[in-house]
């Protein structure tokens, strides 16, 4: 019986979540992906274009599998972070985050590696493609947190949406050793980074 893809697709998409989130986009290997799996090019090829359109896929099903994890702990949960300050609500969306990461660890790796294609035409190609725009997700939040005078006003709207959105964005490649990712340091580590971005790294001023 000639083989399909519908047949060994878990098996496909099974391996290329394994080779992209263990390589770069330029180092990962359709060949090693078609011989973990087992499935032939033909039966590949009929079903994606190339390397490019299964990388592509796979990083939908990361981020819908990401947003469906965070729908449902908000249908269980209460979102405990409404009417705080922006500080709060990233502290809150990224503890979701953080857990979704410990559920799901190879999806996690796979978002990792995607940030290390920053600076590639790949990363600029899929940004474009799953809609990602950091600044753009946060542009409303900051505005609100300018309104509600979170921010001290030394500081350009611009700036804030530029610095802002990098830091918010940028966590997971500032604690990136193996062991950051322990559910519990992920926690400690976020507390902390939310912490010095509310306050700062300057000691507290002392009154007498």
């Amino acid at each position: 019986m000639k083989e399909t893809l519908f047949e060994r697709k878990e098996a496909v998409l099974d391996a290329a979540l394994d080779e992209f989130s263990s390589k770069s986009y330029e180092e990962a290997s359709l060949n090693s992906i078609l011989k973990n799996s087992g499935v032939s090019k033909g039966s590949f090829y009929y079903h994606f274009k190339d390397k490019k359109d299964l990388f592509f896929y796979m990083l939908k099903s990361a981020v819908e599998a990401k947003w469906t994890f965070i729908r449902n702990r908000l249908e269980t949960q209460p979102d405990v972070s409404a009417g705080k300050d922006i500080f709060e609500q990233f502290r809150y969306q990224a503890r979701i985050g953080a857990e979704f990461a410990s559920k799901y660890p190879r999806y996690h790796r796979l978002s990792r590696m995607f940030s290390g294609e920053k600076g590639n035409a790949i990363y600029l190609e899929a940004s474009a493609i799953l809609g990602i725009d950091a600044e753009g997700l946060l542009a409303g939040m900051i505005d609100a947190a300018i309104r509600d005078s979170t921010f001290d006003p030394t500081y350009s709207r611009d700036f804030l949406i530029k610095t802002m959105s990098y830091l918010f964005s940028h966590f997971e490649e500032i604690f990136n050793k193996d062991e950051d990712f322990e559910l519990d340091t992920m926690l400690s580590n976020l507390d902390l980074f939310v912490h010095f971005m509310a306050h700062g790294a300057a000691k507290p001023a002392t009154h007498e």
